[in-house]
């Protein structure tokens, strides 16, 4: 009998005529399967043919379908290990080594989730000592896809926590997975499948999104787009301008300033353009001979932080969506002109970075070779995007579409047997909490549903963007409000709070220790039931007393740090007009001012709020946006 190395047969196509005997992408050596549930084994193999399964003594036989699909179904184990597992059929014959039994992990999200090991505060100590050989950590690769994929995009298999695997791992996860396996002292398994930038909507299956009438749209497009790309793309370019309307181009009276660098918007120092998300303009001259302007062109403006529309003395040449794009477009012949050219370039920024940004030299090249630099740059800033606004996008891009991860990334796990989930995102999203409010437990649903797991661990939002001095109806606070909401209305959900422990100025804050270790105190608490605080102080009520209005919270004892008054509380009236307050520790109670006018009580309603309430297990206070009974 030929023996064909596992991680080999993992990485093939699924084609029955591609390989006689595949399994499944999750299934390789060092796996980890769940302890306690029952665990499906498939693949594929020669159509008809018979495939058999034995692991820790226990045997099955499955018939392959006419496309070539068996699965059989092994009994649950306790933790424990290490197995061995033979898979054969037809002649040939794949064994998994060093199988272990204990819980798994799905680790999700967006670049926070993604950033690995090797760049978080102490890595110089924590990848040296990476060695743990009960834990086994899987990398997904990146993958989009419009439609669900068996496989990975390339080779993937379980590798033992070391060095040379850890340090490449997202950092968040594989805290948690060290906390949780050094505590339960069993074998713990971590997947990672995460993508920088991506919102909500890319994990959550097509089947779940479509329930939403508002994504009607999206996949039909989409549908346009298996068929026929370039028609679909068309069909875009005109309802994104159709969007923008009157905003296509710069306004007369607009207000131009110089450009002082090509980096996003939001990194030239201006406070009017810290946070901005919306629509901007910008313009560039270039000088042409008569002989030049006669011939066609391309434009190079580089990458655009989201969507631009290019216009050519007026013409537009060309419009595109994605943040690490190059943009490159066609100038046809008869839209130079002698002297003078106008180059102007329309942006939509719908979150983080914005405005033209990066290295790549922005040109404009002749038909005969001929190569001139874009300068001159201007500035003029448009319109802010409304709360829930969002110009149509590609629903095919991966990390920017429409459930193009979930089919790239998770559909192949095939409902791999989990303990639960963590999920570290919502900066792609935070410029729309209400629609967040409906996603979030879609997610929680569609995944559930899919790998039988219940427990659902949360990252909420890291404090990220300018101190305010002032209150504001700030997007992230409102974002980080439903995160609250959702983990109070599900038992089955927990929230790990980094409100206290961002940077101001980096989205991607480095300090992704107490990140995973808060996730691990919520896995103990929720999915294993132990008796440990996994929250920091959340509210219960706001009311009206004589002394005052007081905020309960739960998850005490409360504490304040550095004692005296308890800061980063709002009273706000009836019209949305908002001051701040100190309160005062009462117990589990934070005594705010008497106030008859006020109608709502925020707290931490800020992009970077200063924390100093926290509780005994030094977790920081939640922040929320509540009416006063």
């Amino acid at each position: 009998m030929k023996i064909i190395p596992a991680l080999f047969l993992a990485a093939m196509p699924a084609a029955a005529d591609a390989a006689p005997l595949v399994l499944d992408p999750a299934y390789t050596s060092h796996a980890v399967l769940q302890r306690g549930r029952e665990i499906p084994v498939g693949g594929t193999a020669e159509p008809g043919s018979m495939v058999s399964v034995v692991f820790d003594g226990e045997s099955h036989t499955a018939k392959a379908d006419s496309k070539g699909r068996w699965q059989v179904t092994l009994s649950g184990r306790e933790a424990g290990g290490p197995y061995v597992m033979k898979v054969s059929s037809s002649g040939k014959e794949q064994q998994l080594e060093d199988i272990m039994v204990g819980d798994v992990w799905l680790c999700s999200g967006q670049s926070n989730m993604e950033f690995t090991l090797r760049y978080a505060t102490n890595a110089a100590f924590e990848v040296p000592y990476s060695t743990h050989p009960n834990l086994r950590l899987l990398n997904v690769p990146r993958q989009s896809s419009t439609t669900p994929r068996q496989r990975f995009s390339s080779p993937a298999a379980w590798q033992r926590s070391a060095p040379e695997s850890a340090a490449d791992f997202s950092a968040a996860c594989y805290i948690m997975g060290r906390e949780l396996q050094a505590q339960q002292k069993i074998p713990i398994g971590l997947i990672a499948a995460s993508w920088g930038g991506s919102p909500i909507e890319e994990w959550i299956s097509r089947d779940a999104l479509q329930t939403l009438p508002r994504y009607g749209k999206d996949f039909t497009l989409l549908d346009e787009y298996i068929r026929d790309p370039a028609g679909a793309y068309a069909t875009w370019t005109r309802l994104f301008r159709q969007w923008l309307g009157a905003d296509a181009t710069a306004p007369a009276e607009a207000a131009w300033r110089t450009v002082p660098n090509l980096q996003p918007w939001e990194q030239w120092g201006d406070p009017a353009l810290a946070t901005f998300d919306g629509v901007g303009h910008y313009r560039a001259r270039v000088k042409l001979t008569a002989a030049q302007a006669r011939q066609s062109a391309r434009i190079a403006i580089g990458t655009v932080d989201d969507m631009d529309v290019t216009r050519v003395n007026g013409k537009t040449v060309g419009s595109e969506q994605g943040w690490q794009k190059n943009r490159v477009y066609d100038v046809p012949e008869g839209v130079l002109k002698a002297g003078e050219n106008s180059i102007e370039i329309t942006v939509v920024d719908t979150g983080g970075g914005g405005g033209l940004w990066g290295e790549a030299a922005r040109t404009l090249t002749l038909d005969d070779g001929t190569s001139l630099p874009l300068s001159g740059w201007r500035f003029a800033k448009g319109r802010t995007l409304r709360n829930g606004e969002a110009p149509p996008s590609f629903p095919w891009t991966g990390g920017s579409g429409r459930t193009t991860l979930f089919n790239g990334m998770i559909a192949p796990l095939h409902g791999y047997p989990l303990k639960g989930f963590a999920w570290y995102q919502g900066e792609a999203n935070a410029h729309d909490a209400k629609g967040y409010a409906e996603l979030m437990p879609l997610l929680i649903a569609d995944w559930r549903k899919r790998f039988g797991a219940s427990p659902f661990l949360m990252v909420q939002l890291a404090n990220f963007g300018p101190l305010a001095s002032a209150p504001s109806n700030d997007s992230w606070a409102q974002l980080r409000d439903v995160q609250r909401r959702v983990a109070d209305a599900d038992p089955q959900v927990g929230m790990a709070s980094a409100v206290d422990i961002g940077q101001v100025a980096d989205i991607h804050p480095t300090n992704k220790q107490d990140v995973g270790k808060r996730l691990a105190l919520a896995a103990r608490h929720i999915a294993l039931g132990e008796d440990v605080e996994d929250r920091g102080p959340a509210p219960v009520s706001v009311t009206r007393t004589a002394k005052g209005i007081a905020v309960r919270f739960t998850h005490g004892p409360l504490k304040l740090v550095g004692g005296g008054s308890a800061i980063g509380f709002e009273l706000c009236d009836a019209a949305g007009n908002c001051r701040f307050v100190n309160g005062e520790l009462n117990g589990e109670t934070i005594l705010l001012p008497a106030d008859p006018g006020a109608r709502e009580v925020r707290y931490l309603w800020q992009a970077s709020p200063i924390v100093n309430l926290y509780n005994a297990a030094e977790l920081p206070a939640t922040g929320f946006s509540m009416p006063i009974e």
